[in-house]
């Protein structure tokens, strides 16, 4: 049976051996017809091909390290839409090329719906960028020439699906600006973008500070667009551990 395994191997299946192994072994103690035992062993091979495509399109889709929706504490923030965000997951806005807008403070989970939006994406086939909007920016900006910048907007303008995360945190000149509204207007009503924030959009302007393109940006990424405020304070902060109270002398050190 090691060589029939073997000469699988050999012409292509990517199955693990140990897979393969079981399979026949079960076949051979069930009396398996031949033609079920060659259906099984290509739905088997089918799963694997599968299973390593999803891998390589994640890690190419450069989404991270991220939890799971079944480690997501729903109960914890005082204020989620969790229809709206299921009703999200089922890709239909991306289907209608419509946006998402994932706001709240730091800390409470934008992110991480983010990434799921990005991995159900993936999981049904579409082709998904997931980058900070720093990383992003700055990406672009260091391409030395039109042509060059020309190509690496393709990276963020081609994907079905573009996460960009932490938009807010980090001001951004009037060229960053312009690249980002080129990206959001190649995609306007033809692919779909998710943003995470902690700003609403009147304040957008606190980090595109004297952009002429900052109204049309957010126009054209607002108008079909689907906003999820989460009101909730910091997992990270709660989940800090306290440090010791300080005792008398060290009160007085402290003076």
């Amino acid at each position: 049976m090691t060589d029939v395994v073997d000469l699988l191997r050999r012409i292509g299946l990517r199955t693990t051996p140990e897979a393969i192994h079981a399979l026949l072994t079960h076949a051979q103690k069930s009396k398996m017809s031949h033609g079920v035992l060659v259906e099984q062993l290509v739905e088997l091979e089918l799963r694997e091909r599968d299973a390593r495509n999803l891998l390589l399109r994640t890690k190419a889709a450069t989404l991270g390290i991220f939890k799971s929706l079944d480690h997501f504490e729903w109960n914890h923030p005082r204020q989620i839409d969790r229809e709206l965000y299921e009703h999200l997951l089922g890709l239909d806005f991306i289907e209608n090329a419509e946006n998402v807008l994932l706001r709240g403070p730091a800390g409470v989970g934008k992110s991480t719906l983010a990434q799921n939006l990005g991995l159900r994406a993936l999981e049904k086939g579409y082709t998904v960028r997931f980058s900070t909007l720093n990383a992003a920016l700055a990406d672009l900006l260091r391409q030395e020439s039109l042509p060059a910048t020309e190509r690496r907007l393709k990276r963020y303008v081609a994907p079905d699906l573009l996460v960009l995360d932490e938009l807010g945190y980090v001001p951004c000149d009037r060229r960053a600006a312009d690249l980002l509204f080129h990206i959001v207007s190649r995609r306007h009503e033809q692919r779909s973008i998710v943003i995470t924030t902690n700003l609403p959009f009147k304040q957008w302007g606190t980090v595109f500070q004297d952009a002429s393109c900052l109204g049309p940006l957010v126009d054209r990424f607002a108008q079909d667009c689907h906003v999820l405020d989460i009101e909730a304070d910091s997992y990270r902060r709660r989940k800090t551990p306290a440090g010791p109270k300080p005792t008398r002398a060290t009160r007085k050190r402290r003076r």
